[in-house]
């Protein structure tokens, strides 16, 4: 109806009160509650959901296609699709998207930088002088 694509199941839980230090890969959907410090990257192969909850942190790059954050995050992220910011979301970081949902009380301490649609952030292009 709307074009929305099936959202992938959430299969993956770092609990309240863990603490994982190295970096993440995961697949469809990974739910954060607890603590990590390292990167969290979703696989390319297929469309992935990240949600970072209220109570849990992140000091690490975030790269996932749709990721919702109402935790506190210590470096970049880059939603590939949608970035859901809840109202306790904290973001300490430059922050890339191709589309944003930004609710009363979230904050972002870096620059904003909404992606083109069709690329995954490409350097900017590069035009040829007329010679005409």
């Amino acid at each position: 109806m709307f074009n929305k694509k099936k959202q992938p199941p959430i299969k993956s839980l770092i609990a309240q009160g863990t603490r994982i230090d190295g970096n993440i890969t995961f697949h469809d959907g990974l739910r954060v509650d607890g603590e990590v410090v390292g990167d969290i990257r979703a696989s390319d192969e297929q469309t992935s959901i990240l949600v970072i909850s209220e109570v849990a942190r992140v000091t690490g790059q975030i790269h996932a296609d749709h990721v919702i954050i109402n935790g506190s995050i210590k470096g970049p992220v880059h939603a590939f699709d949608l970035l859901e910011l809840q109202p306790k979301a904290r973001i300490e970081g430059d922050v890339s998207y191709r589309a944003l949902e930004m609710h009363q009380g979230a904050t972002i301490s870096g620059q904003l930088k909404p992606m083109a649609a069709g690329t995954e952030e490409k350097p900017p292009l590069k035009l040829a002088a007329n010679n005409g």
